[in-house]
């Protein structure tokens, strides 16, 4: 009786594992040159360099952004931001200039 409750415990443990990592997002930090904003569509591109982290070569990236976090951003400016990804999307988290 004592192994079957133990056993038990060990896959349920192990089952909790796998849905934490199946849930955990990719994060990573970025810098780069903003191109365009669209703040009425929660959207930024950014000339990005490259970032390991989320596996993302150098290039022209459009991001998802909470519309509050573009007030002091525009066209032009080098920002460093973290980025994460949700789903097929990259959403920007914190980002300066």
């Amino acid at each position: 009786m004592k192994k079957s409750i133990a056993t038990v415990m060990l896959g349920l443990a192990a089952a909790m594992a796998v849905t934490s990592v199946a849930h955990a997002q990719e994060t990573g930090r970025g810098s780069g040159e903003v191109r365009r904003i669209q703040p009425e569509q929660g959207k930024i591109a950014i000339k990005q360099d490259a970032i390991s982290d989320l596996k993302l070569p150098a290039m022209t990236l459009s991001y998802k952004i909470d519309a509050a976090l573009l007030k002091d951003i525009k066209p032009g400016d080098s920002v460093s931001f973290t980025a994460e990804r949700v789903g097929k999307d990259y959403v920007i988290k914190e980002i300066s200039n």
